[in-house]
Formats: C-alpha cells, sequence, structure tokens
C-alpha cells in the first residue's frame, strides 16, 4: 500500500565539486534551498546510493505533506536506479515523484512545470524513466538557453554559468523551490499558472 502522502522530490545533477557550479546541476541547488527551508543537511541514505532529507515543508506555516529530498550518489545518466530504488523503500508511486532538472529549450530564468512527456534527450529524465518503468512524474524544468553559436549542448550544460547568469541564479533557485512547494500544496493546475510564464 502507498503512502500518498510521501513526495520524492529529485534534484538530478552531478556528484563532486567539479561539476557544482554547472548548467547540469540545478536540481542540486534547487533541492539544497529545499533543503534549508526544511532546517535539515543531506545525509547518506542506507541504500549507500543517495543523499537524503526527509521532513515537512511548511508554505502557508501549517506542516505539509511528508517529502524526502534526494541526490543520487552517481552520476546523471545513472539515476534512475537510485530514484527507483528511493521509491520502492519510501513507497512512493511516480505521481508523487518531482524531478527538478536543467532544460535547454527554456530561455536562462525561466520555469516550467509539467506532468509527464518525453525526455528531450535529456539523460537523468532517460534513466529515470528507465529504472521507474513511466516517464509519468512532474517535472520542474529550470530554463538553461540554448549553448552560443555552435558549442556542443553536452559541454554547455557542463559548463559553468556567466557572470551575469550568476547574478540572477538565486532568484531562479528561489523560484523554482517555491514552484515544488507549489506543486505539493496546490497541485499542477495553479503551479502551471503562477510559474509557467
Amino acid at each position: 500500500m502507498t503512502d500518498s502522502d510521501v513526495w520524492l522530490v529529485v534534484g538530478l545533477g552531478n556528484p563532486g565539486p567539479t561539476y557544482a557550479g554547472t548548467r547540469h546541476n540545478i536540481g542540486y541547488l534547487v533541492t539544497d534551498e529545499l533543503a534549508r527551508r526544511m532546517g535539515s543537511p543531506f545525509r547518506a541514505h542506507k541504500s549507500g546510493r543517495a543523499e537524503v532529507v526527509e521532513g515537512r515543508l511548511t508554505p502557508a506555516g501549517t506542516p505539509g505533506p511528508r517529502i524526502v529530498l534526494m541526490r543520487a550518489r552517481g552520476y546523471m545518466n545513472e539515476s534512475g536506479g537510485p530514484v527507483s530504488t528511493l521509491a520502492k523503500f519510501y513507497k512512493v508511486e511516480p505521481d508523487h515523484i518531482i524531478a527538478i532538472h536543467d532544460e535547454l529549450d527554456i530561455p536562462f530564468g525561466t520555469l516550467r512545470v509539467k506532468f509527464g512527456g518525453g525526455d528531450n534527450g535529456h539523460n537523468g529524465l532517460k534513466s529515470m524513466r528507465a529504472s521507474l518503468g513511466t516517464g509519468d512524474f512532474f517535472r520542474v524544468r529550470a530554463g538553461i538557453g540554448r549553448p552560443p553559436g555552435r558549442q556542443e549542448p553536452a559541454d554547455f550544460v557542463l559548463s559553468s554559468y556567466s557572470s551575469v547568469e550568476r547574478k540572477e541564479l538565486p532568484f531562479q533557485i528561489d523560484t523554482a523551490a517555491d514552484a515544488v512547494e507549489s506543486l505539493i500544496d496546490a497541485g499542477l493546475d495553479s503551479t502551471q499558472q503562477a510559474f509557467n510564464r
């Protein structure tokens, strides 16, 4: 039986200092902000495959449903296994999973929230879909824009933000964290109306 009150919020990214400030790691940055709001640091999960924070968000001042923030300890293209492991451990169905990830097809600084859909070449989403057996989970898509000139998308996502973007980044992180709270608290329609601009 599923505890429908538990949400699994997945920050997609790559571990280690080499990748810490790259565009591909926006999922990690947003889960860091959510962990700060929940007042807990990440710690190793007993599965050994992820770091987690367990707790509740209180957007309206009253405790909301139980939330497990997670980020895999392996690389982006292997995220699905740890996500599937934790989904089974906490008895969370895909419709209570939220993946936070970078999105090339959305301009930097903007956000889109949706349920289901394709992977759009994103290896983290592809891995999640393969391991969960479905793509029917929520996505908070943080725009990073297209690469300049002839730069390869694979190189662009693993590059650091520009100095101008770094000034705007805290706002994007904050907004994405707000969108996660809204999804859990108010549902998809209200969240899309508020954040899909």
